[in-house]
């Protein structure tokens, strides 16, 4: 069996899987439900039958069903052969009946092997004051299928978590013995989700609220329109899923650390680098209050790069990063045509050595403080090999104003990264880490989900720590 941290994926080979939610039950314990979401290519239900859960236990299509609840456990069975073809992703679910996640002990997801029962994927997870969760899901991509740990809660409860995937909750509970309603498509109203008869049902879902307030940066009118465009959109999605986490208009200082070894250059040269760039550069349009963004490069060294401001947005990344050279590591001749701010790629080197960016982006943050706490984004490829160094670097964080939120790009492996949300022995947990095969698939809104899930839960734990003010 393959233990995954939040985040982690594994190929799935098994044709048919039991998902089993599991947790210790006790006196004050919540109980819990499982259930499953349907979803499309847009992430969100075609209708009311792609929700399975107990008081709906089967799909139409009998590929999804729920298997019923004893004591600490709730399972469903997906039969992945027999998922129809416009079904991309199964959302694997929860709900908390009498308190929040936070207070259920033991929480963890085990994935079996549906024919022989062999276990396949342990997953632990921890919460705070959500009583909705998603704690995986099962993704097809290229015609394979993907178990992906999750992990992510909202404190807004299951409105929340049926806003995101395009449904809505009736205002008052059907009665027990009716069946439920019948809900229109989704297109273009979102479908409607009956409640499930004899549970508490949350408070009635508002009429859909105004956009959440983003921030004007100095710059933004410099941009193409298009690319102006894009910035407002995700300014917007960054602060739902800020909001969903209880975390509406905090302020954050943001710097990006970019991987530059030489197994990046592909993704450099196809432009990935630059779309998350571009993508990232919301994330501090919204959070930091002048927009900017400090920025390191990294291989075998680390190399402070420009700052970024939302108005060099088009040209910083070609400007900055001498993409072409990483083709020429080990080559002694003189560096041509360097402009000025330009990294030379041959002094960074080709290897992965993140514990002296990461050493670098500490002194930085000592030399320089700020009345906000500091979020650093960091996407690497993975080969990771200095666990020892870069686990010696991010304890010794713990008790700075840094929150460090790892992202993996890909299959390679990602050592002591994958493991810190479980390493014991930390104050608070001040880093989060999750990996996607190919980012430039992942919509805005699961990316800035993914990317800001652990943020604002580090937020309380570092004030109550005394860590912020």
């Amino acid at each position: 069996m393959t233990t995954l941290s939040k985040g982690a994926n594994l190929q799935v080979e098994a044709a048919s899987v039991r998902v089993v939610l599991g947790w210790r039950p006790g006196p004050g314990v919540p109980d819990l439900d499982a259930s499953a979401l349907l979803l499309a290519g847009g992430g969100r239900v075609r209708s009311d039958g792609d929700f399975v859960f107990y008081n709906q236990p089967v799909h139409a299509s009998g590929a999804v069903r729920h298997l019923g609840k004893r004591p600490g456990a709730d399972a469903l069975e997906v039969n992945l052969a027999a998922l129809e073809p416009g079904v991309e992703r199964v959302a694997l679910c929860a709900s908390a009946d009498g308190g929040t996640f936070g207070r259920v002990p033991g929480l963890h997801l085990l994935l079996l092997d549906a024919g022989s029962g062999v276990e396949l994927v342990r997953f632990e997870m921890t919460a705070g004051p959500e009583t909705a969760f998603v704690s995986g899901e099962l993704y097809r991509r290229a015609g394979v299928w993907k178990f992906r740990a999750v992990g992510q809660g909202y404190a807004s409860g299951l409105a929340g978590l049926a806003t995101d995937f395009g449904i809505t909750v009736d205002d008052a509970p059907a009665p027990v013995a009716t069946a439920p309603a019948s809900v229109p498509a989704p297109a273009p109203a979102p479908a409607t989700v009956p409640a499930p008869a004899a549970a508490p049902v949350p408070a009635p879902v508002p009429a859909p609220a105004p956009a959440p307030a983003v921030r004007m940066v100095k710059g933004e009118e410099r941009l193409p329109e298009d690319m102006r465009g894009r910035l407002s959109l995700r300014k917007q999605q960054v602060a739902v899923s800020l909001g969903k986490n209880g975390a509406a208009g905090v302020t954050a200082r943001v710097v990006l650390v970019l991987d530059a070894s030489g197994s990046m250059s592909a993704l450099y040269s196809r432009g990935t680098v630059a779309s998350v760039v571009e993508r990232m550069a919301a994330v501090a349009a919204q959070l930091d209050d002048d927009g900017e963004m400090q920025a390191w490069t990294f291989a075998t060294n680390p190399a402070r790069l420009p700052d970024l401001a939302v108005g060099d947005l088009p040209e910083w990344l070609r400007l900055h990063v001498r993409v072409g050279q990483m083709s020429l590591f080990g080559r002694r001749k003189a560096p041509r045509g360097l402009l000025p701010g330009q990294v030379d790629m041959r002094e960074v080197g080709f290897q992965n050595e993140e514990q002296k960016v990461i050493a670098e982006v500490r002194a930085y943050v000592r030399d320089h403080p700020a009345a906000a706490p500091t979020l650093v984004l960091f996407f690497s490829d993975g080969g990771v090999y200095r666990n020892a160094e870069i686990e010696r670097e991010l304890r010794e964080a713990v008790e700075e104003p840094v929150f460090w939120q790892f992202v993996g790009l890909g299959r390679a492996g990602f050592g002591v990264l994958e493991r810190f949300d479980t390493m014991p022995g930390r104050r608070v947990d001040n880093v989060g880490f999750f990996a996607v095969d190919d980012i430039d698939r992942l919509s805005d809104a699961e990316l800035y989900d993914r990317l800001l899930s652990e943020f604002p839960s580090w937020l309380g734990e570092a004030r109550r720590a005394g860590i912020l003010r």
